[in-house]
């Protein structure tokens, strides 16, 4: 037996994993308490990763309708049903769907641009438009970049507020925090305080110094309440860098915490003491997460949340917000164009373009409908849109209508199952690792690279050179050897470096050649050789726990990408719809149950369900519903619940608890693992139920194209 230390790819907190390895198997994990940033903690996930890297139901080979053959097949099967739409349709005929998954692998950070650049169509769609789109528009109109995202400073903020957030069930996101509850603890150990606001009494909420109950969907009323506070009584501290304020100080002006405390359910005073508690203390941060971006409001309240970290002087300081610097990029300060959206249109509704994605809200849409540029064909990678999009069930019978379909996942899952090609990658322990995505977002800058654990199957090529043929065969070339996108990648990542340099690249696969560039040329680099102590790959292959890069630090101004050059505090499109929320306040209150999601310390979403360590034990798909509801609905903890929206109906077991306050109800999300020609054991033996049934296509945020995942409108019944 031998032991090897990876990070574990399973969620955002990026924890350094210590793997015990015997006969070519992972025979156990745990934390790796060497690791710089995670310091040995390892949640449930993390502890199984052997497991669900030995899964008997992965696919090992590629399927071609169902039937096991072999790779040079089923690339040949996915030419010849990928070019004819191509050339007879156009490319605006191909759709592109990204999982999540994608941003905890090597590939969906280097090779995922590339191939929707080669695909050329606009047809692209990904997980982000039923998660954090909301929040990557707030950024990018605050800080012209929507990849500029502040992240609480943990580790030494005094008083933190946090709405829809749960990080004691999901790790953190959008702030990569390994043991985000030790850390929240120490805040409290340091005599700080932290207050959760949400509508259930969460495992965080019960570890919290306050929690607040709140209305689903109303967090945008209570953060204007706090910023009228802040402006009404002369608390507001205006840092030099931000610009556009007079415009948020009138708009506040028609949210005084009296009137918007009927909407969201907290006291007006309670309301002031927010503001006040926030704008005195030492230190202070406010983060949301899932909760605040999946409803009607999801870019204003994502946006409010800025706006009051920025006007408590909170931002780009130690103790409140802060911008991380991610080894693989260079932090140099840049001419700004800001930021916009609706470069392009979708072609049945007409939503506008976010970030170089179109909502997969209307995915359905653009298959269904005929016309010109209708999708006929769908490219899905490391997703499972089925259970995770809006009126899922819409689209799963919408796929059925495809001419083709191609997916690259390890599992014939409720979405793959529609898939005329399967193309399963390479076990994760048989690839490298680096967190493209997560370094950028961790409340500590770190750096990080594991290599391969185990030796690559000859057999089983890995992501990269999947996408790399697929690349070959969207552009129409002839030729099938991966090694003719690898190196063109490789040159393009060299331009900027001297060509005497160029042989100081190090790497033993064409991705690590891409890691060594990013890092020599990035904020830590050794700039290939001017920086003899700087980063590179080989470094980072010496250093199998990590290497710590310090505490978050200031980065205003050279973090901004904003035309001013300043922190623009409200932009028109954010005034508009400002605007409609306070219109919003005149509109009568909806009667009625709604409906909000969970997560749970055991799931990702709905890719971890096959293995049985995380699924055993209680049911955790119920719908959470309260005592005195269940009383009026006459309801018995248990019982069988029909659950109907607008867009459809389930069958639910309620459980009867006060963690959900009245007139709420809560489904996990992930679940509905019993449709057919499926091969996941596990999963469909603890099926439990598709909360995205319920959910609504037609309801987004406007501003960013994302999914209306909470208080939705829903009906119950006894079944």
């Amino acid at each position: 037996m031998r032991t090897a230390y990876r990070t574990c790819p399973l969620c955002e907190a990026a924890c350094g994993l210590e793997l015990t390895i015997d006969a070519d198997r992972v025979v156990a994990a745990r934390g790796d308490r060497e690791h710089v940033f995670s310091h040995g903690f390892v949640c449930p996930k993390g502890a199984t990763f052997g497991q669900l890297t030995d899964d008997p139901d992965r696919l090992r080979r590629p399927l071609v309708k169902g039937v096991e053959v072999s790779w040079a097949e089923a690339f040949a099967a996915v030419r010849a049903g990928l070019r004819p739409i191509i050339e007879r349709y156009g490319a605006q005929a191909v759709a592109l769907y990204l999982g999540n998954p994608n941003a905890h692998t090597i590939s969906g950070g280097l090779y995922v641009a590339p191939l929707i650049r080669s695909l050329g169509s606009r047809n692209v769609y990904s997980a982000s438009t039923v998660d954090q789109m909301p929040k990557h528009v707030s950024c990018g109109y605050l800080f012209g970049n929507p990849l500029t995202i502040p992240v609480p400073d943990l580790d030494r903020t005094d008083f933190l507020l946090m709405l829809g957030a749960n990080p004691w069930e999901s790790n953190g996101s959008l702030a990569t925090a390994a043991d985000f509850p030790g850390r929240l603890k120490a805040i409290q150990a340091r005599g700080g305080r932290f207050v959760v606001v949400d509508p259930r009494r969460t495992r965080t909420a019960e570890h919290a110094d306050e929690h607040l109950w709140i209305r689903p969907g109303t967090d945008a009323y209570l953060l204007f309440g706090i910023v009228h506070t802040l402006f009404a009584e002369d608390l507001a501290t205006i840092p030099e860098y931000v610009s556009r304020v007079e415009p948020v100080r009138e708009l506040a002006g028609g949210f005084p915490p009296e009137r918007v405390a009927d909407v969201c359910g907290i006291p007006a005073e309670r309301i002031r003491g927010l503001a006040r508690e926030l704008a005195a203390a030492p230190t202070a941060a406010v983060y949301g997460r899932i909760g605040t971006c999946t409803v009607e409001f999801g870019t204003v309240t994502s946006w409010l949340i800025d706006v009051v970290n920025i006007l408590t002087g909170n931002l780009d300081r130690p103790g409140g917000v802060m911008f991380p610097l991610a080894p693989h990029l260079s932090g140099a300060a840049k001419p700004g164009k800001g930021f916009r959206t609706g470069r392009w249109h979708s072609r049945v509704r007409g939503l506008p373009e976010v970030k170089g994605e179109l909502p997969v809200a209307t995915l359905a849409d653009e298959i269904e409908t005929p016309g010109d540029e209708q999708v006929r064909a769908l490219i899905t990678i490391a997703g499972n849109p089925v259970l995770s999009t809006p009126n899922s069930g819409r689209l799963d019978r919408a796929l059925s209508g495809l001419d083709f379909m191609v997916s690259v996942d390890p599992y014939l899952n409720e979405t793959t199952r529609h898939a005329d090609v399967v193309l399963p990658p390479t076990d994760s322990v048989r690839k490298g690792h680096y967190d493209f995505s997560f370094l950028a977002l961790s409340v500590r800058n770190f750096a990080a690279y594991s290599p391969p654990v185990l030796p690559p199957d000859p057999d089983v090529p890995d992501e990269c050179d999947i996408l790399a043929r697929l690349m070959l065969i969207v552009l129409g070339q002839d030729g099938d050897d991966p090694a003719v996108v690898h190196d063109e990648l490789l040159r393009q990542a060299l331009r900027r470096v001297p060509e005497d340099r160029h042989t100081l690249v190090t790497g033993d696969h064409p991705a690590e050649r891409l890691i060594d560039v990013a890092l020599r040329t990035g904020a830590y680099g050794d700039g290939f050789g001017e920086n003899p102590d700087g980063l590179t790959l080989d470094r980072l292959k010496a250093a199998p726990h990590g290497i710590d890069l310090g505490p978050l630090r200031p980065r205003i101004p050279a973090a901004l990408r904003t035309a001013s050059g300043t922190v623009e505090l409200c932009v028109p499109e954010l005034a508009a719809e400002a605007e409609r929320l306070r219109d919003a306040l005149d509109s009568p209150a909806r009667d009625g149950m709604v409906l909000v999601g969970r997560r749970h310390l055991r799931s990702n979403n709905s890719w971890m369900h096959n293995v049985p360590a995380l699924v055993k034990g209680r049911d955790r798909c119920t719908l959470q519903i309260h005592p005195a509801d269940a009383e009026r609905l006459a309801v018995a903890d248990g019982d069988a619940v029909q659950v109907t929206s607008r867009a459809g109906g389930l069958v639910a077991r309620a459980e009867v608890t006060d963690r959900v306050m009245p007139g709420v109800v809560s489904l996990p999300h992930g679940w509905g693992h019993d449709l057919p020609g499926t091969r996941m054991t596990v999963a469909a033996e603890h099926p439990g139920v598709n909360s995205n049934l319920l959910t609504d296509e037609l309801v987004i945020d406007p501003l960013s194209g994302n999914s209306v995942l909470n208080g939705i409108p829903v009906e119950l019944k006894p079944a």
